[in-house]
């Protein structure tokens, strides 16, 4: 019996060890809004696209591979954004739309807010991203 106890507290004890972690990770959910930049939904987004605005694709390279607004530059975060790298596709002042997947996916907001930090000035934070472009009918490639 003692035993019995035993197990069952230290599967308990176990189990409550990792409940914060998975509970933060449930919470992962991308600002509304980025200082400096405007936050755009998928109807704004496409208004821009028709504009010829430049679109910034900051996902993972199989996110980006397996389908992507048309023309949308790749330029991963974690690995190769950089003020260089995007001021290889904009200038400061041009228009910019920044984009990842969707509201769960924070990549767009870290990558809008350092633009902005960097002195581009027309930042648009497409927060809902790929899986409203998508939803919305709006083509892909």
């Amino acid at each position: 019996m003692r035993r019995l106890f035993l197990s069952t507290s230290m599967l308990v004890m176990s189990s409550l060890a990792f409940a914060p972690a998975s509970a933060l990770a449930a919470k992962k959910v991308s600002p509304k809004k980025v200082s400096g930049a405007v936050t755009v939904s998928a109807k704004k987004a496409k208004q821009l696209f028709d504009k010829g605005v430049v679109f910034v694709d900051v996902r993972k390279d199989k996110d980006y591979a397996a389908g992507r607004v048309p023309d949308a530059v790749h330029i991963e975060l974690k690995k190769v954004y950089s003020k260089d790298t995007l001021g290889k596709v904009v200038k400061p002042g041009q228009a910019v739309v920044i984009y990842c997947n969707g509201h769960s996916c924070l990549r767009s907001s870290k990558a809008a807010k350092q633009a902005v930090s960097w002195g581009f000035n027309k930042v648009y934070y497409f927060r809902d991203g790929f899986p409203a472009w998508k939803k919305s009918g709006y083509p892909v490639e």
